[in-house]
């Protein structure tokens, strides 16, 4: 499956991963437990989508500009691109790291933002979790639910250490489908075929396909 492929597959797949992700002012509790945490956001991001028409349009600036500013300091975003990215992660250059992670990040936004306008009537149930106080890791599953069968979204979550600590987010599995398995082996392949750089030139050349198609740049 290449990329282009897999982008769509995603995007019918998971409606409101952005929605419910990359969306929502992420303000950091330490005393706050995981499952806590996603329950207050989700319906904290629930209402946000439902009152921006930019945002429920699927406007790309305005999606990304939420996520720099609230998404971004509370979600491992190094973690999940390294996870994704396999063992090249550690042959790369601080410089196509931080490429890798710009054009990843922009390839999440433009492939969900058009399905934040999908969002209407749902609801988020948070799962008991399961686990002890000392886990350091947890996963954190909820259902959302609307017409029709509900849409499983769970969060791989990891405690962060130091004073003031809090959870972080560096996974995503939607219907069974974690994000970051679902992309390792696409990047295995550009990888293996021509190193780092193929990788984001890949992913660079498909989010300027995405800005042809939307019609935005």
């Amino acid at each position: 499956m290449n990329l282009m492929q897999a982008d769509r597959r995603r995007a019918v797949l998971s409606p409101l991963v952005i929605a419910l992700a990359l969306a929502a002012p992420w303000a950091r509790a330490a005393d706050e437990a995981p499952d806590a945490m996603i329950d207050r956001l989700s319906g904290e991001v629930l209402q946000i989508i439902r009152a921006d028409k930019a945002v429920q349009s699927g406007d790309v600036d305005r999606v990304m500009a939420i996520v720099d500013q609230k998404i971004m300091p509370n979600v491992n975003f190094t973690r999940m691109t390294a996870s994704a990215t396999g063992p090249g992660w550690r042959k790369a250059t601080p410089e196509q790291r931080q490429r890798l992670q710009a054009e990843f990040k922009t390839l999440l936004v433009r492939t969900y933002a058009g399905a934040l306008k999908q969002v209407s009537d749902q609801t988020v149930e948070v799962q008991p979790l399961r686990g002890g106080a000392a886990d350091k890791e947890v996963v954190v599953r909820t259902l959302v639910r609307s017409k029709g069968e509900p849409v499983q979204l769970d969060y791989r979550m990891e405690k962060t250490p130091g004073q003031g600590s809090g959870w972080k987010i560096y996974d995503l599995n939607v219907l069974g489908v974690w994000l970051v398995d679902n992309y390792r082996p696409q990047f295995a392949q550009q990888i293996n075929a021509g190193g780092i750089d193929a990788l984001i030139g890949s992913l660079a050349e498909r989010n300027k396909a995405n800005v042809a198609n939307n019609g935005k740049s």
